[in-house]
């Protein structure tokens, strides 16, 4: 069973297993996109290690986590298969770094909606939160205080 409060647009946390999601956004896309980003922050806020297994969504077919890093000049991305979260120390998604890559979306991403998001925890209780669109060049700056209450 899931029990899920809400902190804001944007924020979750599943009761029972200590795990925080804050900060979720997306970015606008082009009419045409197959293909989008997402970001957040997610805490592990409970006493021992857990892992960030899956996301997925009813816009996208699925979702992957990328990281992107700069090797001799050049911006690479790669895929992760899970995200490790320690406790105490947050995850930050975010342009440039590790991020959620929707693939297959269903529609276009238009800037003032919300993308619904599942996150699946190796330990930890599902977490649903809503991701807010922001514009198409958006870093997520001031959309993260917006959609994250504070």
């Amino acid at each position: 069973m899931l029990a899920l409060g809400l902190l804001g647009a944007g924020s979750a946390v599943a009761g029972s297993n200590q795990i925080v999601v804050e900060k979720a956004w997306a970015r606008a896309t082009p009419k045409m996109a197959v293909t989008g980003g997402a970001y957040l922050t997610v805490t592990n806020r409970g006493p021992g290690e857990d892992r960030l297994l899956s996301a997925t969504s009813p816009v996208a077919e699925k979702i992957q986590f990328h990281a992107m890093a700069i090797d001799n000049g050049v911006a690479k991305m790669s895929q992760l298969s899970a995200i490790e979260l320690h406790p105490g120390v947050p995850v930050v998604f975010k342009t440039g770094g590790i991020h959620m890559m929707l693939l297959g979306l269903k529609h276009q991403l238009k800037e003032g909606e919300t993308v619904p998001l599942t996150l699946t925890f190796e330990k930890a209780d599902p977490i649903e939160v809503d991701a807010r669109v922001l514009g198409i060049g958006a870093t997520g700056d001031a959309g993260n205080q917006a959609s994250s209450g504070n």
